[in-house]
């Protein structure tokens, strides 16, 4: 059994990211399959990529109390949320 608490903080991060990162990708994909305007989708990219860094430094590095974390993963899953219904529209 695993009981170091600073590994498994680690550990949970690493899955948080594998779990959100995917999907990111997959949705970010078919996101520039249907030529988005060029600044709003490097925004939108950038602000997942900042948000995704910063949500896993706050989590396993230096530990920074809540809503920082929360935030972080907002903004990320809120980027994301609005590439999925781009696309969906889109493809209406």
């Amino acid at each position: 059994k695993f009981d170091n608490p600073d590994v498994e903080r680690v550990r949970r991060a690493h899955r948080n990211d594998l779990e959100n990162i995917l999907p990111f990708f997959i949705i970010g994909f078919l996101y520039v399959l249907i030529d988005p305007t060029p600044g709003l989708a490097i925004n939108l990219f950038r602000a997942v990529g900042i948000a995704r860094i910063v949500h896993t430094i706050v989590y396993a590095v230096v530990v920074v109390p809540q809503p920082s974390r929360a935030l972080a993963f907002f903004v990320a899953l809120g980027a994301t949320v609005y590439m999925g219904f781009q696309v969906v529209i889109a493809a209406l």
